[in-house]
């Protein structure tokens, strides 16, 4: 079975995810996506300190309904920093016939040299990279850490790099939806509309837990 994983803080989850992991689940043609939401990230300081309780559950509303999509608290069980590596060994021992695809931003693809073991996670799975506004990749092989760069050939007709393990890594142009958690959790500190930014589900929840310092 080919299974994508899309991590993140969903701090909160909004369509920009939920459009992203549909269109790699669709061109890649996925059985299913599972969203990893992170209990401690371990590039930056969660903002507003939400509890990954509260973040899970956004993703569980955003969900629901889709049965193409499914959610893991992985992250949220184990103790320590939320490590990428960590999350896909744990996939791979779980699972290991199934094949997995790492979806990752290309904004965070461009500073992969700066992630825990990062040059291991080429040997766990395939990668895709998704477009992101003001991250556009003209060429994966420039954008590799030089330490790991020869260990892969590149396909610039087909934009994959093809590592040594057997696995790729893929780049989806035309994706890009300018959408952010951070400018979602100013609004909602200012008390404006985040309508048609978060699924329904997630703006009720939002407001009903006040979440945000949501004044209405």
């Amino acid at each position: 079975m080919k299974i994508g994983i899309l991590g993140g803080t969903f701090n909160p989850i909004h369509i920009a995810h939920l459009r992203i992991a549909e269109e790699v689940r669709d061109r890649i043609d996925l059985a299913k996506v599972v969203f990893v939401p992170a209990a401690t990230p371990p590039h930056k300081p969660l903002a507003e300190d939400l509890p990954f309780a509260c973040r899970y559950e956004m993703v569980r509303r955003a969900l629901v309904g889709n049965p193409c999509f499914d959610l893991s608290d992985i992250e949220g069980k184990r103790a320590g920093k939320s490590y990428s590596i960590d999350t896909l060994e744990a996939f791979r021992s779980e699972l290991p016939d199934d094949e997995f695809f790492f979806i990752i931003g290309s904004d965070s693809f461009l500073d992969i040299g700066s992630w825990h073991e990062y040059a291991a996670i080429f040997s766990l799975c395939n990668i895709v990279v998704v477009e992101r506004p003001g991250a556009v990749v003209t060429a994966l092989d420039q954008a590799l850490p030089v330490a790991i760069a020869h260990e892969f050939c590149y396909y610039a007709a087909e934009k994959r790099l093809a590592h040594r393990s057997g696995y790729s890594v893929y780049y989806l142009e035309g994706v890009p939806l300018d959408i952010s958690s951070s400018a979602i959790r100013k609004l909602a500190r200012l008390g404006r509309s985040v309508r048609y930014l978060v699924p329904e589900t997630v703006e009720h929840y939002i407001k009903e837990q006040r979440l945000y310092a949501y004044a209405r």
